[in-house]
């Protein structure tokens, strides 16, 4: 009799390494989303822990900081506003998505698209063109302040 509760709890404590083991290996793998931690780091040229250039994540953040932020993905480097209004011009209103294409701190390696309505006499918002230039000028912007950035890190 003693063999064969010997063996039974033989397999219970299999099963339970097995489940133990299984719920460890998964929680190694899961970044922290909120940025404790060096996997999320978002500073530095070698962001590759966050999949963009942390100076570009940082500077478009800074420069967009005067909208409502819709959405901010730091793995797949994607910036989403929500409608900005500006007070002065309440019949107008904008958004903005970036996108950070490269780890590299490289003016090829951001793309930003600019979306505008206007109000009709009706109240409903109508899509209008942007003109091709603002998208540059926050494009310009963004590089320049992810400039800023890279030179303060680099002299203390």
């Amino acid at each position: 009799m003693p063999f064969v509760r010997g063996k039974s709890m033989r397999g219970v404590i299999v099963a339970v390494a097995a489940v133990s083991a299984m719920g460890l290996s998964a929680c190694g793998g899961i970044p922290n989303p909120l940025g404790g931690g060096s996997k999320t780091r978002v500073s530095g040229d070698n962001a590759a822990a966050i999949g963009v250039n942390g100076y570009l994540w940082r500077a478009t953040l800074d420069t967009l900081s005067f909208m409502p932020l819709q959405s901010a993905d730091p793995y797949g480097g994607v910036i989403v506003t929500d409608w900005y209004t500006n007070p002065e011009k309440p019949d107008e209103r904008f958004k903005c998505t970036v996108y950070i294409l490269d780890s590299r701190l490289r003016a090829d390696g951001l793309n930003v698209a600019v979306f505008k309505q206007l109000r009709d006499a009706s109240g409903n918002w109508v899509d209008q063109p942007t003109a091709g230039q603002t998208e540059t000028d926050i494009e310009n912007s963004i590089l320049t302040r992810a400039r800023q950035l890279r030179l303060s890190n680099i002299r203390g």
